[in-house]
Parts: structure tokens; sequence; C-alpha cells
């Protein structure tokens, strides 16, 4: 076999089984391997979407997807993503093809120091250098993004290495990770604050915000009396009707102040202390009030449940049931459109088990907080802040989990950046409601500008923030590449159209109209 064939039969063996693809010339070899039938390669038509689709994969899966871009250009095309992905602790391996080393000479039009691009937003970095490399290249930056948490691994293919012979494939087993268990004295530290009665603060983050580890953590709350927290934003959230409610620090620093104040201790898991998203002048970076102690309790890559469970025995709260959520029945909501009637249908809507993607900028920071009482799903939040993250994230998870419904909240404004996802979720025919809030404007950053101290924007700003002229037409946008598309002006539109486009078996559009 050649060192593309021997690529693709290791990343099988090594349990990656999906390619999201944007290939050019250099990546033909790889091309014609991809017709093992055990990697499934997906088509994205621009690099941005194939990156957040690997994120949106791993989010689901906990297993990293792989990408194959197009030399330095296609990477440099899906770095944002990739951005996003490494500060959510998704894991990714991105294969990049290159000139042949005797090519470079040249200095062809593609040519790019991609190591120089890839090294910033990657956790390893690795250029084959011979055809019978690939197999053991490939094999390390799968159990490198496998780690805990995952992990960017970018692996650089010259031509050669691609066509040329590799031999029989011989690939070491891979050692299973070990991860490594928090330190008992800080876990008894821990208990100590928790026991004082003094105000405390838990931070959950990344695993600790589902499954068995939401449960321990419910658990010590219950137990302590602590309050149970996350960050604003979060990777994956378990929340809805019969698991641990989780407050949200709050986004804007006239909010997050007063939220946390008053509280002496801050423990965190998977996290660090809360700050601000963005600097102000005259404003607080570091949001804990003045006296605070935080105490990392677990971090990122240690074993989440089993220091959680030893907590709890310290803490004897074996015994203890974490409070859940309760279903809150709001009622399908009439009239205007606005964050509560959305919220509302919303939570009326979600089917159980839905995965709900959140790249709402300005409509969802109220939205959210008011559907903690629907179904039971799954929350995915922008950790990396770079927009156009939703539509592409929405991607992988629907085709990480294609028997469960996923629904994509974003703005307009982000949706222009990677809506070439909407022709990927046609193509393969995912189970994707895409709702998109349309302003018609960059709203965020009205309201970012009055917090800067300017006030309102005039003439000349609002033309970098308005984007209403000409008006993106999104039925016609969501129709062009194949996806069922309509409009709506009002509550009780938007709850029947998320219910009956949801019955249908691959994606739909929904434009909500907001001005």
């Amino acid at each position: 076999m050649n060192g593309a064939e021997s690529l693709v039969e290791t990343l099988v063996r090594e349990g990656v089984g999906i390619c999201f693809a944007n290939p050019g010339t250099s990546e033909m070899h790889f091309l014609a391997a991809l017709e093992n039938p055990r990697l499934r390669s997906v088509l994205c038509l621009f690099e941005g979407v194939a990156t957040g689709a690997a994120d949106g994969w791993y989010r689901m899966k906990q297993r990293p997807a792989s990408t194959l871009l197009h030399l330095g250009p296609g990477l440099a095309n899906g770095l944002a993503n990739i951005h996003n992905a490494k500060r959510a602790g998704s894991g990714m391996v991105n294969i990049v093809g290159e000139h042949a080393t005797s090519h470079l000479k040249y200095d062809a039009p593609l040519t790019s120091d991609i190591e120089g691009l890839a090294r910033p937003l990657s956790h390893w970095v690795r250029r084959a250098d011979s055809p019978s490399s690939i197999a053991g290249d490939a094999a390390t930056a799968v159990r490198q993004a496998s780690s805990k948490p995952g992990r960017i691994a970018t692996l650089i293919l010259p031509g050669e290495t691609s066509w040329g012979e590799a031999g029989e494939l011989r690939v070491s087993g891979v050692a299973p990770q070990i991860r490594r268990i928090p330190d008992s004295a800080r876990l008894e530290h821990v208990a100590r604050v928790l026991r004082s009665g003094e105000p405390t603060l838990l931070v959950v983050a990344g695993s600790a915000t589902r499954g068995r580890a939401l449960e321990l953590a419910g658990q010590i709350a219950t137990h302590t009396g602590c309050r149970l927290a996350t960050q604003f934003f979060t990777a994956r959230m378990e929340r809805g009707a019969g698991r641990v409610p989780l407050e949200r620090i709050p986004y804007y620093i006239p909010a997050a102040l007063p939220f946390l104040q008053g509280f002496k201790h801050i423990v965190t898991i998977e996290t660090g202390e809360p700050i601000a998203f963005f600097n102000y002048p005259d404003k607080p970076s570091q949001l804990k009030p003045p006296g605070c102690t935080v105490h990392p309790l677990i971090e990122a890559d240690e074993d989440t449940v089993a220091g959680l469970e030893m907590l709890v025995e310290i803490l004897g709260a074996a015994g203890t049931a974490p409070r859940l959520q309760q279903r809150v029945e709001t009622g399908i909501p009439e009239g205007k459109l606005d964050p509560k009637s959305i919220a509302h249908a919303l939570a009326a809507a979600l089917p159980e088990n839905a995965i709900l993607v959140d790249e709402s900028l300005t409509t969802g920071r109220e939205t959210m907080g008011l559907m903690a009482g629907a179904r039971p799903h799954d929350v995915l939040q922008n950790m990396g802040g770079s927009i156009g993250f939703g539509t592409p994230v929405a991607t992988g998870a629907a085709l990480a989990c294609p028997d469960r419904r996923t629904f994509c909240m974003v703005g307009d404004g982000s949706a222009m950046y990677t809506i070439q996802s909407l022709w990927t979720q046609a193509r393969e025919g995912l189970p994707v409601t895409t709702i998109i809030f349309a302003n018609h404007s960059y709203q965020i950053l009205k309201v970012e500008f009055g917090n800067m101290g300017f006030g309102t924007p005039g003439p000349q700003a609002l033309g970098l923030i308005d984007i209403d002229k000409p008006r993106i037409d999104w039925l016609a946008m969501g129709k062009s590449m194949g996806v069922p598309s309509v409009r709506v002006d009002n509550a009780r539109d938007f709850y029947d159209s998320l219910v009956n486009l949801s019955r249908e078996p691959g994606p739909a559009l929904i434009e909500v109209c907001l001005k």
C-alpha cells in the first residue's frame, strides 16, 4: 500500500470513523484512499465547516474526527473553528496536504509555512518524512487527539509520502490513557472549605457538566449547601427536566459582579476562576469579589468522576440525593417574538434528548436562562468566541447522533460566516433545524459599543454594524442549498414551525424575524 492508504487504514484502526474534507490537488492520493468503506468521508464547501463539524462530532462522541485540508491556505481557512475546538477541549486530527519536498524549492503559488500556521492552535504538529512513517505518525496523532481534554493534532503530508510505497502496515498497540487521580490533599482541603459554612460557589466545566460527574456535583451541592454554576459558555452541558440544574455566571460584568458578590470561596472543576470575556474601561478583568479565594479542585486532564467520588466519600454525602430540575410547562406562546416568547416556544417544542447548539449572541443570552425546565437536552456553546461556530458544530453533532434532532440557534451575522454548512446538511440528510435570528445587524456590537462608553453608534459606525443593505434573503439562501425554509414573525408560528419541520427526516431552516 502507498502512504495515503496506510494513513486511512491507521485512522480506521485507531477508531477515527469520519473525515470532514475539503481536498485539493495535493490530497488526491488521500482522496483515492478514502474508498475504504470504514472511514466515512463528508464533503464540506469551506474548511471552517470541516473543522467546526469535527468539533461537533467530538463533543457528542468523545472521539476525534479527522479533517482533510488543502495546503496552508486550506488550514488557514479552518483555523477559527480549530481555535473554538481547542478552547472547548475537543480532539481533532487535521490532515494537511503539502507539495512534494522536491517541489518546495520552486516556491509555487500555494507554498506556505504550514507548521507556522498550525503551531499556535495545535498541541501536536508533525511533518511526515517518509511513506513508511505515516502509519506511526497517524497513530500518534490520534492518541494525542484522544487525550483528556481532547487535543488538536496536525499531520502534514508532503506529496511523495502519500504516493510512495509504505510497505506492510505496522503500528504498535495503543496504550490506554491513564487519567491522573486528583491529589488527595487537595480534596481534603476543599472538603474543609465546603464544611466551613462560608458562602461557596462550585464552578464546573468540561466533563463535569454531564453524566455521572454532574450527578456527583449535585450531591455535593445539596449536602453542603454550596451553589453550583458554570461559566457562561460551556462545551457541552446536560440540562432540562431530570438533570442537576446549573446556574450560569452572567456574561455582562454589571450582572456578573452582583451574582458573585458575597462568596468567600470559589471551587473550580476543569476550569479557572471567572473572568470577563473582554476588558472594558474602568471595569475589572477578574470577577470574583474582594476577599474571595479560588480553590482548584480537579484539573482538566484529571479523572473528574474519580475525584468527585472521593470528595463525596470524604464529605459523607453518598446518601444525599441531588436536587433535580423539574419539568416546567410554559405553554405555547402567542404574540410578538422576544427572548421570553422564543424561550417558551423552544421549551415547549424541543423533543426529548434534543441537541441544542447555541450561537445566538444577543437573543440567546436571555433565552437560554428561561429554558431550564424544558425536556432533557444537551447544549453546546462557543468556548472560543470566534463566530461562525454554530452551523458547522450542529452538522458534526448531527452526524455523530443521527437518532437525535439537532437545533442550531444562530444570529444572522454569525450564520453568514459558515452558511455552507446547510449544503452539507442537505447532502447528508441530517436532522438539523437551523434557527436564524434575523435582526439584520451585528446587534451584539451595538451593545458593546455602548459598554465601551461610546453611547449610540453614529452613521459611520452603523455602516460597519448593520447588515440590512441589502437584506439577506434567508429563505432563498436555505432553498438554494436544498434546505426547506420558512419565515416567522410571531411566537405561535415559531412554535408550530419548530414542531412541524422537526418531524421531517432532513434539515430545515427557520428565519425568526426580529426587526
